[in-house]
């Protein structure tokens, strides 16, 4: 039934989640904009930087200037090199999946192909990464998940997507497309799963290794 499978990237196929929000909850109270990491974590979970940023400032009605965007990238950058491992099971089930697959993600595309570098996973996606920069709105918009069906040329009723976040579930949702929820990443709190299927995923697992029977079923 499915085409054409595609994967989030942070918190779905590399365990980055609390090494990039424990950054930018750092950089961004060094600018004066104080956040907690679960305050993190539940308004900002999958949502791209552009439009965490535009929240920011509305919220304080304030800019948040270049140099403080720049510093966040850089300081992710570096702290993903020297940190970053690969979601436990990742390639294992990468392998056995036999649908074509993408990446479809909120951050930028230098974090992706250097979070999958790193993890020796972009072989598995050559050049099919699609990013929130190539699109007008990001997660949970569906534009990005649409853009990647399009690009891909699967219709979205034919693509099945793993997501960790409530946002990238509901972007898949309104993309028309199926989801599954993945809680296996170490930033997953125990509540996590019901986040998720209050949001649409058809069903929720923990095990990457159960992929291939969960793409399945689904």
């Amino acid at each position: 039934m499915w085409e054409l499978i595609i994967f989030d990237c942070d918190g779905v196929l590399v365990d980055s989640e609390p090494i990039a929000c424990e950054v930018v909850v750092n950089v961004l109270a060094r600018a004066g904009f104080p956040l907690t990491l679960p305050e993190f974590f539940t308004r900002y979970a999958g949502v791209s930087d552009r439009e965490m940023f535009a929240h920011l400032e509305k919220q304080h009605r304030t800019r948040i200037g270049e140099d403080v965007r720049r510093t966040v990238n850089d300081e992710i950058l570096t702290a993903l090199t020297e940190r970053l491992e690969p979601i436990p099971g990742i390639h294992r089930a990468l392998e056995a999946v036999e649908q074509r697959k993408c990446v479809a993600s909120g951050s930028g595309r230098q974090r992706v192909e250097a979070s999958l570098a790193r993890t020796g996973l972009l072989a598995h996606f050559a050049e099919s990464i699609f990013t929130s920069e190539e699109v007008p709105r990001g997660k949970p918009a569906p534009d990005l998940f649409l853009h990647a069906a399009r690009q891909m040329g699967v219709a979205p009723r034919r693509c099945l997507v793993i997501e960790d976040s409530e946002a990238g579930v509901q972007a898949a949702v309104a993309a028309g497309m199926r989801v599954l929820g993945f809680v296996g990443g170490s930033h997953c709190a125990p509540d996590r799963s019901h986040a998720l299927l209050r949001n649409g995923a058809a069903s929720v697992f923990q095990i990457m290794e159960e992929l291939p029977q969960r793409i399945l079923d689904v």
